[in-house]
């Protein structure tokens, strides 16, 4: 399978408040990365809910998942391809993972930055199992 990188865009003015993700992009603050490319940014959560808790952030930016319907539909495949691909680097793709993305305050969106969550590591429970 051929992965494309996510097609450029033309800087437009930033009008979403910068967030703790924009400055881990820019390795201003620390994180446990995990893997990196031109497309994506993977890194331990720092209050994992999971004995494997990552986070996958694009370096295309979007606030949640409804802000990517104005993204090109092959630059979102790309997105979810690399999640999958962090998966599989991370170890829980032969065993089973789980993968989030909270939009809004009332879907547990903390950083207005879209982001998915990888949780795995263990046999998880909750209110999607």
């Amino acid at each position: 399978m051929t992965l494309f990188p996510l097609r450029s865009h033309t800087p437009v003015e930033n009008t979403l408040a910068d967030t703790v993700f924009d400055r881990i992009l820019r390795h201003e603050i620390p994180a446990k990365i995990v893997y990196e490319d031109d497309d994506v940014l993977a890194f331990r959560d720092i209050s994992p809910q999971a004995k494997t808790h990552v986070l996958v952030i694009p370096k295309k930016r979007a606030a949640n998942l409804t802000e990517l319907q104005s993204w090109d539909s092959r630059d979102v495949g790309i997105f979810f391809q690399k999640v999958a691909l962090v998966a599989e680097k991370i170890g829980v793709s032969e065993h089973g993972y789980r993968t989030v993305l909270n939009t809004g305050r009332e879907g547990g969106q903390t950083v207005d930055y879209i982001h998915a969550h990888i949780l795995g590591g263990e046999p998880l429970s909750g209110h999607f199992s």
